[in-house]
């Protein structure tokens, strides 16, 4: 993942908002998607998979909603960027060893480990905290 796909852009709207809101307050879908100009049915699949790893804590029934799962200088935007994206790879050769038979020997290798070590570093230097103000 090099460009950040609409999935992500959606993703990472919507948890800073949960982010920036008191500690206790549990958010309706509908209210975030609208604050953030978010689709909720889009918003609600991404909420799923957040839900899943822990990023929120969803709450059904009447009174229910999403907050967010950790405290917001818990949480980096590696981890919303990749819980939606999947790992960072600038080209396939990052990917694994053996996943390109001239890793060993191509002089471009070292350089595209390098591109991805540095956007991973960025994004985990980037909590929800910095993101939502707080």
């Amino acid at each position: 993942m090099m460009e950040l796909t609409r999935k992500g852009e959606y993703a990472i709207r919507g948890i800073v908002y949960l982010a920036a809101q008191p500690v206790d307050r549990v958010c309706l879908l509908s209210d975030i998607a609208a604050a953030v100009d978010v689709p909720a049915t889009f918003l609600a699949k991404i909420f799923q998979q957040f839900s899943k790893i822990g990023l929120v804590k969803s709450y059904r029934g009447t009174g229910g909603g999403f907050l967010l799962g950790r405290v917001p200088e818990k949480i980096t935007l590696l981890e919303v960027v990749e819980a939606v994206e999947g790992p960072i790879i600038p080209n396939r050769c990052v990917v694994g060893a053996g996943e390109c038979a001239r890793d060993v020997s191509c002089t471009v290798h070292p350089v595209w480990k390098k591109v991805q070590e540095q956007v991973r570093a960025a994004l985990e230097g980037v909590t929800l905290k910095d993101l939502a103000g707080g």
